[in-house]
């Protein structure tokens, strides 16, 4: 199967083959622990039905996520952060993961490392309304790669 990427990965590199270089947007090891679970390497029916799976829910999460913001709802912006957070590190999808975690403890009136306490509510608002376009490009991003490894696009 020859991906639809002009780079491709050395074989020598973490031991993948014929796997496009995915930059800095998808982990390629933890991507191709998914891949391992294909049966048929060409078609990767068990892979994007995962990978597409994330997709929906994702648009979906962040519909609720705008709500959410626009309502001013911290408890659910850090669920709704935690959850799309820990699909996305299944699937390696770093940036995306990294933005949600960031909105995980917003939500959770801290900072972006999770470590100290931001009492204003309104400051922690104000930094998930700036990552929160951030997350949209990264996903779409993301998805755009994922798309075109599965022929899509």
């Amino acid at each position: 199967m020859a991906a639809r990427h002009d780079s491709q990965e050395d074989p020598s590199d973490a031991g993948s083959v014929g796997l496009p270089d995915f930059g800095d947007n998808i982990d390629q090891m933890t991507f191709e622990q998914i891949l391992e679970m294909d049966d048929d390497e060409e078609e990767r029916d068990f892979s994007k039905s995962i990978v597409y799976g994330f997709f929906e829910q994702a648009e979906n999460t962040f519909k609720s996520m705008d709500t959410s913001l626009a309502k001013e709802d911290l408890d659910s912006l850090s669920s709704l952060g935690h959850f799309l957070k820990g699909s996305s590190a299944t699937l390696g999808l770093t940036k995306v993961k990294d933005s949600c975690e960031k909105i995980q403890h917003y939500g959770a009136h801290k900072d972006e490392t999770g470590n100290n306490a931001v009492p204003d509510a309104n400051l922690c608002l104000e930094r998930i309304r700036k990552i929160m376009p951030i997350l949209k490009h990264d996903y779409s991003e993301a998805e755009s790669i994922l798309r075109r490894f599965y022929h899509d696009q």
